[in-house]
Order: structure tokens, then C-alpha cells, then sequence
């Protein structure tokens, strides 16, 4: 269980720490007179704000299937499970965040993509499972 409240609050710092990212950018951005809602993919701002709300689609969900898996799994099947959503997560904030280019995709960005996706199914059915 430790490994699961561990992750969740990485993952909770990640949304939080996102989420001052953008509101930092739009401070740097009203200042110089910017458009605070841009739709340019290089606009560093845009990237902002797509990192942060993909981030706060997914880590809520993450978080209590990691506390349900922790707590009711044998650690042999949640520990994995975890740890590779944590760090599919945390690749695709740095495939966002360092691309120059939003609308090109970067390697890091699409692992942890299809790393979210596949974690987080198996995280439901793991959860599931424990049902039965």
C-alpha cells in the first residue's frame, strides 16, 4: 500500500505542479499583452494547458484504482501495475512539455499515452477482480 499512496501522491503533485505551470504562464502572457487562451501548438502556454488538462483526466481516475489495487491485490500484481502508470504519466508530461511542436507527437509522449491506456485497463481489471 505504501508503493500506491506513493504514487498517488506524485501523481497529485504532477496535476498540482501542472497546474501552477500554466497559471505562471498566463501571468507571463497577460502581462505582455498575449492571447491567454492560444490555439498555436507552439504556443509554450498551449502546451500548458494540454499537458495540465490531460494530466487532470487521467491522474483521479489513476489514484483510486491505485488505492483499490493496493489495498486488495497480492503486491505481485499491483506494485507493476502501479509503478508503470506512474511512469507512463510522468513520460508523456515530459513528451508534452518538451516537444517544440504540440501537433508532432514525440516518442516519450506516445509511451506514455499507450502506457496509460494499457496500466490503466489493467489497473480496472485488476480492481475488478478482486471481487470475485
Amino acid at each position: 500500500m505504501t508503493i500506491a499512496i506513493s504514487c498517488a501522491a506524485i501523481l497529485g503533485a504532477l496535476v498540482f505542479g501542472l497546474g501552477f505551470n500554466v497559471s505562471r504562464l498566463r501571468g507571463i502572457v497577460g502581462k505582455a499583452g498575449g492571447a491567454q487562451q492560444p490555439t498555436d501548438p507552439t504556443d509554450r502556454l498551449f502546451v500548458a494547458v494540454r499537458a495540465h488538462g490531460n494530466a487532470a483526466e487521467y491522474v483521479p481516475t489513476l489514484m483510486v484504482l491505485f488505492l483499490l489495487v493496493g489495498e486488495r491485490s497480492p503486491a505481485a500484481v499491483a506494485i507493476p501495475l502501479i509503478i508503470g502508470a506512474t511512469v507512463a504519466r510522468l513520460a508523456h508530461v515530459v513528451g508534452m512539455l518538451t516537444t517544440p511542436d504540440w501537433s508532432i507527437p514525440t516518442r516519450s509522449r506516445l509511451v506514455g499515452a499507450l502506457g496509460t491506456y494499457l496500466f490503466g485497463v489493467a489497473l480496472a481489471i485488476a480492481a475488478a477482480v478482486t471481487l470475485l
